[in-house]
């Protein structure tokens, strides 16, 4: 649901601005909001007992996410006794060269973070119970290449764009919810 590529999110997306990228750095409230996108609205005590959260923590986190315009509360499904919370907008957008900084850096530090417990997630429940035909489609791969900055960036504006494509269309019948993911950086640079 994070994208860090420089195309342009779809229309129900959102540009992440200095004040929502320092809201996401932290990698309870990029996982929370990621739930709320993915599954839809729940309660406090719903997403405290996913996240295995204290009530009062998953509140805080919560109350960040919304000051910081990612997600609302959901007045007209809840009542006094449980407060219902949704996402506003169903991906986030960073591009690096436009907006870097300790910001950007931190929020990519929460991506990365997420997408490792993501595929540790994958690795240990999603794959040994995978039906055969959702296995056989699947891939779990690295490649290595040597590139320079333009021509990474090149790559990462086909790839993102690519992913939108299949974003933007109507999914069909048999479709289940399907996690893509892309890293891509230098393993051997560092600025020092």
């Amino acid at each position: 649901m994070a994208d860090t590529g420089s195309t342009p999110p779809p229309a129900d997306g959102i540009t992440l601005d200095a004040a929502a990228l320092r809201v996401l750095a932290h990698p309870t409230r990029l996982a929370l909001l990621n739930r709320l996108r993915r599954d839809g609205p729940a309660t406090v005590r719903g997403l405290a007992a996913q996240f295995e959260l204290d009530s009062g923590a998953a509140s805080y986190h919560l109350r960040r996410l919304a000051a910081g315009g990612l997600i609302e509360e959901a007045t007209e499904l809840g009542d006094k006794r449980d407060r219902w919370w949704r996402a506003v907008h169903r991906t986030s957008y960073h591009d690096p060269a436009e907006r870097g900084g300790a910001e950007g850096r931190a929020y990519t530090q929460a991506v990365a973070v997420a997408a490792a417990d993501s595929l540790r997630h994958a690795a240990a429940e999603a794959v040994p119970s995978m039906p055969e035909e959702w296995f056989a489609a699947t891939a779990f791969s690295d490649y290595e290449l040597r590139l320079t900055p333009d021509e990474l960036a090149s790559l990462k504006d086909e790839l993102a764009a690519v992913v939108h494509r299949y974003q933007d269309r109507k999914p069909a019948a048999g479709a289940a919810s399907v996690t893509v993911q892309f890293q891509a950086f230098p393993r051997d640079v560092t600025g020092r």
